[in-house]
């Protein structure tokens, strides 16, 4: 690893590599939407099950296509069995099942912002002061929907898996675009939130001991909370001050969390893999991430190149096959029919928009290495069709892993 948390010299990511190393605990997948991202993911978890590992794949993506092409009628926050899973000849992980094979397992479960925090609430809160907050209307908004709240809740239910110490590999699917990167953010912006001025004075008549001292500070507070009454409803500022008295207790413990998932994302055995697809504005999302990865310290493992083109016939260039085409339409061969010349003319002609295809996504990709040559890259080839089932999952496997 080098001194920009690259991890490997080589140009071809080995994810068998990446995958059997036990030491490796946490594969975190981040990209911008639609380039396969959550494929990946499941792909890389029903194929480290398959060599040994005992797998739970979190996806943050409300998608449901991993639900789908692992056989699941639906994901939620409860890690759920993934059936079929088979092991795969001469792993070389895991325990034997008597046939020489080696046996791993795969879960799956999607991230349910709202229950994680009422989990973090009910784990952390004594039983009557749990049900006061989990009452409070601002709660209630706060663990729903507030801006931020999704990634400090990936933060936990990550601490919460790592922690159980049931698994031995935890593939994180994150949110798609630069969001995917938020959570790295979540510790300093909850710090920030909590230690906010509003917040600091919420909580002051809780902390200020003395008579005369919380008799000034509720003359403050009376004339402060009276402004913001104003401003945002004095129902809502009720809310917000009970909440905050209430979770008061819980704040540096949030904090704290927050903070051990964050130094274990940048630990050994954390990798990040960035999913792309061999586009020009998909590798400068890609090209974003490896920049704030590096600057972060954390260790990127290098980059998947999802849906590359190929052929068949790459000798035949596109300069070749469409002056074939070209001459089958004028002039005809007098060797078959014009239904059959018409045919392979429009067969060339696709040829060629195949090979221009290629020729783009190679040059787009050449752009990317010149400038980050140190970051190790595997291709996966386009399947013909949409993943929507294990088998789908393992052909993806076998394209990450260079053995398609």
């Amino acid at each position: 690893m080098d001194g920009n948390g690259v991890r490997g010299t080589g140009s071809r990511l080995a994810v068998d590599g990446l995958i059997d190393d036990p030491k490796t605990r946490i594969i975190v997948c981040c990209g911008s939407g639609g380039v396969g991202k959550t494929t990946t993911a499941a792909a890389i978890g029903l194929r480290a099950a398959e060599r040994g590992r005992k797998v739970v794949v979190l996806t943050i993506d409300p998608a449901r296509r991993l639900a789908q092409s692992m056989g699941l009628t639906e994901l939620d926050n409860t890690p759920r069995l993934v059936k079929g899973v088979t092991a795969m000849e001469g792993a070389p992980l895991g325990g034997s099942n008597g046939d020489g094979r080696r046996e791993g397992e795969l879960q799956a479960m999607m991230l349910d912002m709202k229950r994680t925090f009422d989990e973090v609430v009910l784990a952390h809160a004594e039983p009557e002061r749990a049900k006061a907050i989990m009452e409070n209307p601002f709660y209630q908004s706060l663990s729903a929907g507030f801006a931020g709240t999704q990634e400090y809740m990936a933060m936990e239910k990550l601490g919460q898996l790592r922690a159980a110490e049931e698994w031995d590999l935890i593939v994180v699917d994150t949110p798609p675009s630069r969001s995917a990167l938020d959570f790295l953010d979540a510790p300093n912006r909850l710090g920030s939130f909590l230690d906010g001025k509003v917040i600091r004075i919420l909580t002051a008549p809780a902390k200020v001991g003395g008579r005369s001292a919380m008799k000034f500070l509720n003359v403050g507070m009376g004339l402060f909370t009276g402004t913001l009454g104003k401003i945002f409803g004095a129902q809502l500022l009720t809310d917000v001050q009970t909440f905050v008295s209430a979770m008061d207790s819980m704040f540096g413990g949030f904090r704290e969390r927050a903070d051990r998932t964050y130094q274990l994302l940048k630990a050994p055995g954390t990798a990040f893999l960035v999913v792309a697809a061999p586009e020009r504005d998909a590798l400068r999302e890609a090209a974003y991430f490896v920049d704030r990865l590096a600057a972060d310290r954390m260790p990127l493992a290098g980059l998947v190149l999802n849906r590359v083109h190929g052929s068949g016939a790459p000798q035949l260039t596109a300069e070749r096959a469409l002056a074939a085409a070209e001459a089958l339409e004028e002039n005809g061969s007098e060797h078959s029919s014009p239904e059959a010349e018409l045919l392979a003319a429009g067969l060339l002609r696709l040829h060629a928009e195949r090979m221009q295809i290629m020729s783009r996504e190679r040059r787009t990709r050449d752009r990317f290495v010149s400038v980050y040559p140190d970051v190790p890259i595997v291709e996966v080839a386009a399947l013909p069709g949409d993943v929507h089932d294990l088998e789908g999952l393992r052909a993806i496997g076998d394209r990450l892993s260079g053995t398609a």
